[in-house]
């Protein structure tokens, strides 16, 4: 059951009932009562920049600055995490005020903080240390005093075992631990999010049993931001108001295929055993019309029972029919819209 949990802001964008993403609603509020520095863990797409501003908007205390720790790279990188003055260095013919300084009084959220260098993570400490920093260039020290929101795909644990990672700043931002669960372990989830971006992305659309069975079995490892994407691309090639399985992305389509084909393969293998017996038995069995058969079916009518028959004999499973068929699945959903079988 869903815990009623009231918070505003960005919290009011995270959609879930399982109880895993309820406990991240449950110490976002908690945590966003205070100065405690965070570090969000979870894998790529979980949401964990939008779990940043949510702890952040608990309050909603000055601004939130998005400081990209993969993008800090070259030589430019102090530049656009302390600023520069005039003069610093080639090209700089006017001062420039860097994220740290930016992020004065609100949050300095370190996005992918596991990719930040080790010459920048020691700077970075010293800064949370004494609220201090130099801007490239300057001799005079300015002060920032700022909350600090991490967020890593990465286990920061064992980048500092293998001295990825500077201990002392890891422990300085694992005060306050918020661990995402991915998409596969929380899949009750996977309903209403699959709702609320229809309703942003494609309203009057819905999706058909099958499709929705589907999205249930996949395992989603990207996550959130992958479903995100699904829904998208599903409500962007399908003028509705039904999307099904064929218009799943291939990735999805690929999983399903894959975890089915041993089943397939058994069904297909069954069915291909008792047509090599009756072979065996009788190589051309005589035709036993049904009242009101012409003496020879149109091949058109002997493939459309066909088709009919393989999916009553694996119960509307289309992609086991088409195996045992012996055709694609875009070969059956074409000829399902030839001979108007399609639902």
């Amino acid at each position: 059951m869903a815990v009623n949990v009231e918070i505003r802001g960005a919290a009011r964008r995270i959609v879930g009932v399982s109880e895993a993403i309820q406990k991240t609603i449950r110490l976002i509020r908690k945590v966003g009562r205070g100065p405690w520095p965070v570090l969000v863990l979870g894998e790529t797409g979980t949401g964990k920049e939008l779990v940043a501003r949510a702890v952040h908007d608990v309050q909603s205390r000055g601004p939130f600055v998005t400081i990209d720790c993969s993008a800090l790279v070259g030589p430019l990188m102090e530049s656009e995490l302390f600023g520069h003055v005039r003069g610093a260095f080639t090209g700089a013919v006017g001062a420039k005020t860097g994220l740290i300084e930016r992020a004065n009084g609100g949050t300095a959220f370190f996005d992918e903080i596991g990719e930040l260098s080790l010459d920048l993570q020691a700077k970075l400490l010293r800064v949370l240390q004494e609220k201090e920093f130099r801007p490239v260039g300057s001799v005079a020290a300015r002060r920032s005093d700022f909350r600090v929101i991490a967020a890593t795909n990465r286990d920061l644990a064992r980048e500092v075992e293998r001295g990825n990672f500077r201990r002392d700043l890891y422990y300085r931002l694992n005060v306050v631990c918020l661990k995402l669960a991915p998409l596969r372990e929380r899949k009750d989830d996977i309903g209403p999010l699959v709702e609320h971006f229809l309703q942003r992305y494609g309203a009057g659309h819905r999706l058909t049993k099958e499709a929705m069975d589907a999205l249930m079995e996949y395992d989603w490892p990207g996550n959130v931001r992958e479903l995100e994407n699904c829904i998208q691309q599903m409500v962007a090639i399908n003028t509705g108001p039904l999307l099904h399985v064929h218009d799943l992305p291939s990735p999805v389509r690929n999983f399903l295929v894959a975890r089915r084909k041993p089943v397939a393969s058994a069904a297909a293998a069954g069915y291909r055993g008792s047509v090599r017996a009756a072979a065996r038995a009788e190589p051309f069995p005589p035709h036993r019309p049904v009242a009101g058969d012409p003496p020879v079916l149109p091949l058109e009518e002997v493939e459309r029972r066909a088709i009919l028959q393989a999916l009553q004999y694996t119960n509307g499973d289309r992609a086991v029919a088409a195996s045992l068929l012996g055709i694609g699945r875009t070969t059956l959903y074409r000829k399902l819209k030839e001979y108007c079988l399609a639902s």
